[in-house]
């Protein structure tokens, strides 16, 4: 077997982003040759594409063309609607009509009877919020922030909140606040300091109704009391729960009965909905035409495509159907299934139990390991490091569709037991051979092989 360099095992992302060179473009020469580097030996794995449409199993390739097939828990396709045949008609019968393109923004003709249509549905499926929408989710979740935040005022984030939210936060305003994970306890304390010294600009919480890399969430109810407390509005962003969690498909928000008691909603169409796109839903028309002319997104993006609308308009239909609560049953039986049967092999499970089932694997070495092993014996799914999650606590994040089977769960969990049996024995003689030894070339910020930050 060929030997696995260190650095192909050390660094992240992250030492790859603020390099010191005056040269824009050559910057990214250092990157690519770690990228490469680990793409040689097999430890590169993203950027990946489908062969297939995104089932339960499936065919993929890597991004140096290299095929394998196996069980598919990689995809975003919770309620495997996907390939649904009412799906496939209705977007085709947009075609048909439309065409593919919506040939403009949404402030300048480019609405369709789809999009109109698709506007009102999810405004009645919301209780009757006004719905803008925007041509991905995380333009929503950028536009959301951008357009009602300004200058003075400040936006009080979840630090594990997703890009999207992080940098309309940026784009808003200087005045960010990050808070502890789920600590209520710290945003009231954000609040209060802010209170203290700003008693008439607008303040804008902001947090997930299920955060996709820990599979946790924050209690609502709690939230909205803080908010209340200190004059502040409460943004939340259920991407990865609308549609697919809950007896009705409301989600987190649904579950804890909070849907009138939220100022902005944002969603995404791309987990359950089969298609790109995304939502903002407000309480009021006055802040959806708001919304409509002062956030960029909407405004300078072109509109979602009528088939992208016909599409989610039929799944909004699916999911609010019998048929949509048995695939949630399905679904949700299918993700207690997985994290019942990782956690009888000490597998460590985190977070909820969600579409979303993120299996704690530890040091980046051993994670890019056990992913390119997954891959040999026939699994497919996300491998999550540094700096997406914390150091040295990089794990598989499985995601769970509708259509998944028994026997596809446990084609999984027995090849994630295979891949890591094998990935800590390579460790081990990797380890035993060379030692945990960060290469001189990497600077003292980077990952050592034991997963802790070298120097400490």
């Amino acid at each position: 077997m060929k030997a696995i360099p260190k650095a192909a095992l050390s660094g992240s992302l992250k030492d790859y982003r603020a390099l010191k060179n005056s040269g824009l473009m050559s910057r990214a020469e250092s990157f690519f040759d770690w990228q490469d580097l680990r793409r040689r030996h097999g430890l590169w794995p993203y950027a990946r594409s489908t062969s297939s449409a995104p089932r339960p199993r499936s065919e993929i390739r890597t991004d140096a063309g290299e095929a394998s097939s196996g069980v598919n828990f990689a995809s975003q396709d919770y309620l495997s609607l996907s390939s649904h045949p009412r799906i496939k008609a209705a977007a085709t019968e947009a075609i048909d009509k439309y065409g593919v393109h919506s040939a403009g923004s949404a402030a300048l003709l480019g609405n369709t009877a789809y999009s109109l249509q698709l506007s009102a549905a999810l405004s009645d499926f919301l209780g009757g919020r006004e719905v803008v929408l925007y041509p991905t989710g995380w333009a929503a979740g950028y536009g959301a922030i951008q357009g009602f935040v300004r200058s003075d005022d400040h936006v009080v984030i979840d630090m594990l909140a997703h890009s999207c939210l992080q940098a309309g936060a940026a784009a808003a305003t200087q005045k960010v606040h990050y808070f502890r994970h789920l600590d209520l306890d710290a945003v009231a304390r954000r609040l209060a300091n802010i209170r203290a010294v700003d008693a008439k600009n607008g303040i804008l919480v902001v947090t997930e109704s299920l955060f996709s890399m820990h599979s946790d969430a924050p209690d609502l109810r709690a939230l909205r009391s803080v908010c209340d407390a200190y004059g502040a509005s409460l943004l939340v962003d259920c991407a990865h729960d609308f549609g697919c969690m809950g007896e009705d498909g409301l989600g987190r928000i649904g579950q804890q009965e909070m849907l009138g008691d939220i100022d902005i909603v944002i969603g995404s169409f791309s987990k359950s909905f089969a298609s790109n796109g995304g939502f903002v839903a407000v309480k009021t028309r006055a802040a959806g035409e708001y919304l409509r002319y002062y956030s960029a997104p909407h405004t300078f993006s072109n509109a979602l495509s009528p088939v992208q609308a016909a599409t989610v308009l039929e799944a909004l239909s699916i999911i609010r159907s019998g048929e949509g609560k048995e695939l949630r049953h399905r679904l949700r039986d299918n993700v207690n299934y997985l994290r019942e049967a990782m956690a009888h092999f000490g597998r460590e499970v985190l977070g909820e139990p969600s579409p979303i089932v993120p299996v704690r694997v530890g040091g980046e070495a051993l994670g890019r390991l056990a992913s390119k092993y997954l891959s040999i014996f026939a699994g497919i799914a996300n491998l999550v490091e540094f700096p997406a999650v914390p150091l040295g606590q990089s794990r598989f994040r499985f995601q769970v569709m509708a259509a998944h089977t028994v026997e596809d769960v446990d084609a999984m969990v027995a090849a994630f037991n295979g891949a890591m049996d094998c990935a800590e024995a390579e460790l081990e003689q990797i380890q035993g051979g060379a030692g945990a030894h960060v290469p001189a070339a990497l600077d003292t910020d980077q990952v050592s092989l034991d997963g802790t930050l070298a120097g400490t």
